[in-house]
């Protein structure tokens, strides 16, 4: 892949890091600030399942900070952009709707359907 364009997926990657990385701080901050005490138990329960919610989706961040991190080691190690089932070239297009890829959208579909046969025999 071209310098320029490698340089441009950098960015997007570094650009999404911080943001995941200034949300996660956010959060820590926000939970561990001083709990009330909630004398109905509704109102705690309601704390509880939006503070359940956060986690699941901080842990989804989570994953997708080390997926970040993993697509810029790529671009570090030359084999960013390049499909690691078929070893084929992943499109610009694909890369810029998803840059942390690392299967071409052939390789892609393949990988799904296979899920969705494997699914429905279970």
């Amino acid at each position: 892949m071209e310098k320029d364009k490698l340089e441009h997926f950098r960015s997007i990657l570094n650009g999404k890091l911080e943001e995941l990385l200034s949300g996660a701080d956010k959060a820590v901050s926000g939970m561990s600030e001083k709990e009330e005490n909630f004398p109905d138990p509704t109102d705690r329960a309601s704390l509880e399942t939006d503070r359940n919610f956060l986690l699941r989706v901080k842990d989804r961040e989570r994953k997708l900070i080390s997926k970040v991190k993993e697509a810029l080691q790529r671009i570090d190690d030359g084999s960013y952009g390049i499909c690691e089932l078929c070893g084929e070239g992943i499109s610009d297009k694909r890369l810029e709707a998803r840059p942390v890829t690392t299967c071409c959208i052939e390789c892609k579909k393949e990988e799904e359907e296979l899920e969705k046969a494997k699914a429905k025999t279970l």
